[in-house]
């Protein structure tokens, strides 16, 4: 019986959504809770692997059960058993080939940024605190510029093995709430820090270190030291996958 898994999580505490021997990860968590219902392992597949430190609201996982179980049953008890920084919004049956990763369209990213002279005492672990004046017709400018498809060999983690770096980037935006940024992005795919370096990018130009031109012109050039280093984890939140 192949179920589809609709969850929520902080990532704060975790090495990121996938297995790592000797560190915490969301998938072993999850992992862990099937095990003590079935009583043998159950693989869990997720749509994509957030980092370290990467939040989640609509991350998407498939499983396949050992035996019949009411998808209602074991969401609460998984809730049960799960930790309280990661809950099961939604079981539902899945065709028998569902694959969370080669089924998606499309992901949506989320960006928070906090843009005030002094830190939070709630949002310190959920947004970037950003203390310069920050331009937002600027950066919605060198947004759009990643909007396309584009190689985006400059905007991703060095190492990573992928077999293209192209990627197409359906939307692309800032938008402002008080002392909010928020920095919306749909893309087909991402490659891995894409996101985080992106949004490193775009607050440059709101601060005035950078110029919409430069941005692409680090994008045509597909050179990784030239664009600036990633914007830190806890701002970024996987918010939808679809399908």
């Amino acid at each position: 019986m192949v179920l589809k898994l609709t969850l929520e999580y902080d990532g704060g505490s975790y090495s990121g959504w996938q297995l790592q021997p000797r560190h915490d990860s969301i998938q072993g968590r999850i992992e862990a809770a099937l095990e003590r219902i079935f009583s043998t392992p159950v693989r869990v597949y997720g749509s994509g692997r957030t980092d370290a430190g990467v939040h989640a609201r609509g991350q998407v996982a498939s499983i396949s059960t050992p035996r019949p179980f009411d998808p209602a049953e074991l969401q609460r008890a998984l809730n049960a058993m799960l930790p309280a920084d990661i809950v099961v919004l939604d079981i539902s049956p899945a065709p028998a080939d569902f694959d969370p990763r080669r089924a998606a369209r499309s992901r949506v990213y989320e960006y928070r940024v906090l843009n005030r002279g002094v830190a939070s005492a709630f949002e310190y672990r959920y947004s970037w605190l950003v203390r310069d004046r920050l331009d937002l017709a600027a950066m919605n400018c060198a947004a759009r510029i990643f909007v396309g498809e584009h190689d985006f060999a400059a905007f991703r983690s060095l190492g990573t093995e992928v077999r293209t770096t192209v990627r197409r980037v359906i939307a692309s935006r800032w938008t402002r709430d008080a002392d909010v940024l928020l920095y919306r992005v749909e893309a087909t795919s991402f490659l891995r820090h894409m996101v985080r370096a992106m949004v490193a990018a775009t607050v440059d130009v709101g601060r005035g270190k950078l110029t919409t031109d430069k941005i692409a012109t680090i994008l045509a050039g597909r050179n990784r030291h030239a664009a600036p280093a990633n914007a830190p984890p806890g701002g970024l939140y996987l918010v939808e996958v679809r399908y």
